[in-house]
């Protein structure tokens, strides 16, 4: 939904309750606010004072949460009147009215269409839902056909497992947090647990889950029972799982994937929940490759499977950029900036910081320094990166670090004294963190992120 739609609905909702449409300066507001800017930025692009763009705000918001009879605010907004719009009560526009409707399947259908593609529970079930340890997303661009695929792939095929994979920072709990803003009420239970934050151990999770949430389900030892009362639940409900840093159950200082001793609970459940017959969907966030998951593109090699992967690439929209406060006479420095940084926004907010503190936002100005600057926190971040890799993994990359080239396994091979199985096994956990890229030309060729690449070099000296 783009900001022309949100001022259409929004104008809309504020005739309907004042008779009154949008000033220029509540549309400025609706503009900037779509834009995620703050208050204090929104004052002095329009040379107000920022207490009266605030006050003006709050009574919007309240003007809309008192027609939606939702808690409408800054942070909310947005997404607040996506969902409702997109969720199962439609905003229908007839003679410049408004209303407020249940979406009801059409009652001609036969009731195997329905069960097809359903995409909404069931309006007399309740939703319950834990975010509590999910982000707050505040300003969300592009990603349209990833969110058409987490769409498909749980409201219309129904995949138990999905996982959303990539490098830190290359928007993946965005995306799915996006998701489920959009998507509230196609869940009965939605719970987001991030791993780095929530350590209580598996067997408490599905307890927890079980007595919260489900009405008629006791939960009961030993172990293997709480599974298969959690499996109930997943029956019963339709119900959207995240765990989000998946890695974090992962070991360092090898392989990608391997799972600690702690969470191989964790483990046997993901397998389990792909075999067993149920109507839910179970989310991995991960900057590493869960073993078991299968990555292959399914479409081309036609394989059936309860599992999916989301392998994210890099995001080249400019108005990030233009949202954080830089500038330049020329929109291709945006993009130079862009693909200098890998499109990965951990590096770019900070390098963003960087350039308005000693730049004065001005993109050409940093970009004619003409190089690629490590910051402290992208060189902590890389730091702790390297120091999850397996020293054949490390051995690897220090190798491929030293050529301006690509190189070929046939290369790698003769210049380390590894045998082929660790050569093979390094640079196929590589490419399950994300760490090296292949090319594929006459043969695979290997070469490294190129902010990682810069690293190592910085490193070296």
């Amino acid at each position: 939904m783009n900001v022309t739609e949100i001022l259409q609905i929004v104008d809309k909702l504020v005739f309907t309750e004042t008779d009154k449409h949008l000033d220029d300066l509540q549309k400025k507001i609706i503009e900037e606010v779509f834009k995620g800017k703050t208050y204090q930025q929104i004052a002095e692009i329009y040379d107000y004072d920022e207490g009266y763009i605030g006050d003006e705000s709050r009574k919007l918001f309240k003007i809309l949460s008192e027609r939606l009879d939702e808690n409408i605010n800054k942070s909310n907004f947005c997404w607040t009147i996506e969902r409702v719009t997109n969720s199962n009560r439609i905003i229908s526009f007839e003679n410049n009215n408004i209303s407020l409707c249940p979406n009801y399947e059409q009652s001609n259908q036969k009731p195997s269409q329905q069960n097809n593609h359903v995409d909404t529970v069931d309006n007399s079930k309740k939703s319950q839902y834990d975010l509590t340890l999910a982000p707050k997303i505040t300003y969300f661009q592009g990603r349209e056909q990833e969110l058409k695929l987490l769409y498909d792939w749980t409201l219309k095929e129904n995949i138990p497992l999905i996982a959303i994979l990539g490098l830190r920072g290359i928007g993946k709990t965005t995306l799915v947090k996006r998701f489920v803003d959009l998507n509230l009420q196609r869940f009965e239970l939605i719970i987001w647990k991030n791993l780095k934050i929530y350590q209580s151990s598996f067997n408490q999770f599905l307890h927890e889950t079980i007595t919260e949430y489900s009405e008629n389900i006791k939960p009961t030892l030993p172990e293997k029972s709480l599974i298969y009362q959690f499996s109930e639940l997943l029956r019963q409900k339709k119900c959207l799982i995240i765990f989000d840093d998946v890695q974090t159950m992962f070991t360092g200082g090898e392989f990608a994937g391997k799972y600690q001793d702690k969470y191989q609970d964790y483990q046997e459940f993901l397998q389990l929940i792909t075999e067993l017959e149920h109507q839910s969907n179970i989310i991995l966030i991960s900057q590493e490759q869960p073993p078991g998951i299968n990555c292959l593109n399914q479409e081309l090699w036609q394989i059936e499977s309860f599992d999916k992967c989301l392998e994210l690439s890099e995001l080249d929209n400019i108005e990030i950029l233009k949202n954080m406060g830089l500038k330049s006479d020329s929109e291709d420095d945006f993009f130079k900036l862009i693909k200098l940084y890998t499109g990965n926004s951990i590096y770019l907010k900070d390098v963003a910081s960087l350039i308005i503190n000693l730049f004065a936002g001005n993109i050409s100005e940093f970009l004619a320094e003409n190089s690629l600057i490590i910051t402290k926190n992208i060189n902590l971040y890389l730091s702790e990166l390297f120091n999850r890799l397996s020293p054949i993994e490390q051995e690897i990359v220090w190798e491929i670090s030293k050529y301006e080239n690509p190189l070929s396994r046939e290369d790698l091979r003769q210049n380390l004294s590894l045998s082929s199985t660790d050569l093979i096994n390094g640079l196929q956990s590589l490419c399950q963190r994300y760490v090296i890229k292949k090319q594929a030309l006459d043969k695979v060729m290997f070469t490294l992120d190129p902010v990682f690449l810069k690293y190592l070099h910085s490193r070296l000296i």
